[in-house]
């Protein structure tokens, strides 16, 4: 089984990239596991990540394709979390989406996707943005 983990926020159009990208991978998907993950930095009120239209959308379309899903979340800096989390489950590949940068960031990646790649020894996949997206 192939464990895959998605850290999500609420960013529609990055989830959606994420999930594109995973259905799109050359492997069969009753052979993959999906952990949708959801760090909240503040959550005086005690959210859900099933609260969330992001998570449930991911977690639809994941199964949809018959992937096994589960949704999970966590509180604290978003970073330190996503790794500690992906070494919980050992996963073999963590699936993230940048943000949209101006022409003079887009040599950066969002300061949690560049903490993830640098302080992790696991796969690293990044999502592609859409063709809106490119400029």
């Amino acid at each position: 089984m192939i464990e895959i983990l998605v850290p999500i926020d609420i960013d529609e159009s990055r989830v959606e990239r994420q999930i594109r990208t995973i259905l799109e991978l050359p492997i069969e998907t009753d052979t993959v596991s999906v952990t949708v993950l959801h760090v909240f930095s503040d959550n005086p009120a005690g959210a859900s990540v099933s609260q969330l239209q992001t998570a449930r959308s991911a977690e639809e379309r994941l199964e949809a394709a018959g992937i096994d899903v589960r949704l999970d979340e966590r509180s604290g800096d978003p970073a330190p979390e996503i790794l500690a989390y992906a070494d919980e489950i050992d996963a073999d590949l963590v699936c993230l989406a940048g943000r949209k940068r101006s022409p003079t960031g887009k040599a950066l990646f969002g300061s949690v996707t560049q903490d993830v790649i640098l302080s992790t020894d696991r796969s690293v996949l990044i999502a592609g943005s859409s063709e809106t997206d490119r400029s």
